[in-house]
């Protein structure tokens, strides 16, 4: 009986970390009868973490320039980097590096996937519904044309991860978010720096009061603090 009672524990122990390793939810599929609170569970679950992680990752980097540029160290690596992000001062780069608060990444993201339930976050892993222009790199074409004529497509990412990534490098790298850029060098303060993203939608204060509004009600700042 001892043996037996030892092989079902050890069986319940196996099956407990098998469905420990199972993910619990997948950006493919989607539980049917989504709650809303349901829905925003799984965004965080699967956003919320590879946002932390290269938030991390890119704020350590700025820091560090930050501080090689105040010694005056490390002179190759920071040209490289002025070249690299078309920056025409030491400011300008300090402004394209710095990584906005998550806080700012987690709404955009819940507006441009459907808090993670849109057909091209779902196929594509694209998390802010970027636009392709380059007919080499891994995309796929919208429902719609644009004007009824032309395609629009969207790029498609290996992870997550890397749509988070390659939305940071645009913030840093598109010449409409200069305000926005410097903004989030002079302050930390998210309802401050989503000022300067009046050019990232064609809606432009109303894209701002929203953004606003989902950190607000969903409490978002919390995670700008860990």
């Amino acid at each position: 009986m001892d043996y037996l009672l030892t092989l079902l524990l050890l069986f319940q122990q196996e099956l407990s970390q098998t469905q420990l390793l199972q993910p619990k939810y997948t950006p493919q599929e989607i539980p049917k009868n989504l709650s809303t609170k349901t829905k925003k569970e799984r965004f965080l679950y699967l956003i919320l973490p590879p946002t932390q992680a290269v938030h991390k990752r890119l704020m350590q980097r700025y820091v560090k320039i930050a501080d090689d540029i105040k010694h005056s160290r490390n002179k190759a690596q920071i040209r490289a980097l002025k070249k690299e992000y078309s920056a025409t001062s030491d400011a300008d780069l300090l402004a394209r590096l710095k990584p906005h608060p998550v806080s700012i990444a987690l709404a955009q993201a819940a507006m441009e996937s459907s808090w993670a339930t849109s057909r091209f976050f779902k196929e594509a892993n694209n998390v802010f519904g970027m636009w392709s222009k380059n007919p080499k790199e891994p995309r796929i074409a919208a429902g719609e044309q644009r004007g009824g004529k032309v395609t629009i497509w969207l790029r498609k990412f290996d992870t997550i991860a890397d749509s988070i990534e390659a939305y940071y490098e645009l913030m840093a790298k598109g010449k409409a978010y200069s305000k926005f850029r410097k903004l989030r060098l002079e302050s930390d303060d998210p309802f401050i720096i989503t000022q300067g993203l009046d050019r990232y939608s064609e809606i432009g204060q109303a894209y701002i009061d929203e953004i606003n509004d989902v950190i607000r009600h969903n409490d978002f700042t919390k995670y700008d603090k860990e």
